[in-house]
């Protein structure tokens, strides 16, 4: 018995195709345009930045200079004590919330959640002012706990937790009931481990966001003690020092490259995370 192998006939040219191959390749590379300026000029000499030119010469003092003139190492731990704090908070709180929306009988759940989601249309930037009378009010001003303060509840976390924890069956948490398992061993065994990918999507958007907020620590910061990387970024284009695009261009880089690390590290668990939400 001959077996035969078919061949798939090749896929006709379409202008329509190539024409919105190259509009996306157009797009992504205005899109890139300025993280290529910015990596030229952080390793070219200052004399070379506004010269473009294919051989100029590279050199790696630009990083050293920018590190030397701010106190980058105390800018880099204050961002990162921050950012820990508002996402460890913001992941503790959406846990429990979600879940009591979930699997509690909470009378109103249905106006409660709505309220929730109406955090998520009102921006952070309208609230600064009642926000920093508040801080101010509590004698939190100038310190790392006032600026993460207002973003310790997460209507967004809320949301993905909420749905997630909707999909579980019920059926698992009633045997672990049977067992005498409590509500809290119950969400640590089981509902957590389920809801990583989610965790672990939202990770990454809340410290991608408040590693590079800047206008709410810029109002209530006003020492090095607490300013973080966004606001001691500043400092390269103050107008009394002059615009020095080599050093701008090195410390938004080293300001920059945690986050792309942690993307490129978990960008499959990120896509996958939100495709599955948005299924749910």
């Amino acid at each position: 018995m001959k077996s035969t192998i078919t061949v798939a006939p090749p896929a006709a040219f379409s202008f329509g195709r190539a024409g919105l191959n190259l509009t996306l390749c157009l797009a992504a590379l205005l899109w890139f345009l300025p993280i290529l300026v910015a990596v030229w000029a952080a390793i070219h000499p200052a004399a070379e930045q506004g010269s473009f030119r294919l051989f100029a010469p590279l050199t790696l003092e630009n990083f050293v200079h920018a590190w030397q003139a701010a106190p980058f190492g105390r800018y880099f731990l204050n961002t990162t004590l921050l950012v820990l704090m508002i996402v460890v908070c913001q992941l503790i709180l959406a846990t429990l919330a979600a879940y009591a929306l979930v699997r509690f009988r909470l009378r109103g759940a249905g106006i409660i959640f709505a309220l929730i989601l109406l955090q998520l249309m009102i921006s952070p930037d309208v609230l600064i002012l009642k926000n920093y009378q508040t801080i101010g009010a509590l004698g939190l001003r100038d310190s790392l706990l006032g600026i993460a303060l207002p973003y310790f509840a997460s209507a967004f976390a809320i949301f993905l937790l909420r749905q997630t924890f909707k999909s579980i069956p019920l059926v698992l948490e009633e045997a672990a009931i049977v067992e005498g398992a409590s509500r809290f061993y119950i969400l640590r065994r089981i509902y957590i481990p389920l809801a990583k990918p989610i965790y672990v999507a939202f990770a990454l958007v809340s410290i991608s966001f408040h590693w590079n907020d800047f206008l709410w620590p810029l109002v209530i910061t006003d020492s090095v003690k607490v300013r973080p990387l966004t606001v001691g970024l500043q400092l390269f284009s103050a107008p009394e020092q002059g615009i020095q695009w080599a050093l701008i261009g090195a410390a938004t880089l080293m300001t920059s490259l945690p986050l792309l690390l942690l993307f490129l590290l978990f960008q499959r668990q990120f896509v996958q995370s939100f495709m599955r939400a948005g299924i749910r």
